[in-house]
């Protein structure tokens, strides 16, 4: 459904650091840093880039924005959680786990990037 999805972050490099280690611990390769300073993430279906706001204003969280990733397993998930929190990150929400969402269960972990971006390692469960 989505080509690409736009991030903004205050420290570049600083949010690469952070986002090399949560997409790493999924298997993906480090961000590349393109002519003008901005970071992207290429996969088969999309792409995640990291930008200082063209406006000129401080980067900040979408109030009620999330930014889901997929993950194949709890423990990446756990992997996810830990390497992000270990690179920056904030916990927020509840801790990671598996939660019944009603019509499913649902392993949910959440963060909050180095810019204040609410972000969450998700995988339905069966």
């Amino acid at each position: 459904m989505f080509s690409h999805v736009m991030l903004g972050a205050n420290d570049i490099q600083e949010s690469k650091k952070f986002y090399d280690a949560i997409l790493g611990a999924l298997g993906y390769d480090e961000g590349t840093i393109d002519p003008k300073g901005r970071c992207f993430y290429f996969t088969k279906t999309g792409i995640l880039g990291l930008s200082v706001p063209i406006n000129g204003e401080p980067a900040c969280h979408g109030n009620g924005s999330t930014l889901g990733f997929a993950v194949e397993t709890t423990e990446l998930g756990d992997a996810w959680h830990a390497a992000g929190l270990a690179n920056g990150g904030v916990a927020c929400e509840d801790p990671p786990g598996v939660r019944d969402g009603g019509a499913m269960k649902l392993y949910l972990a959440y963060l909050r990037d180095p810019a204040g971006n609410k972000i969450c390692a998700m995988k339905r469960m069966t």
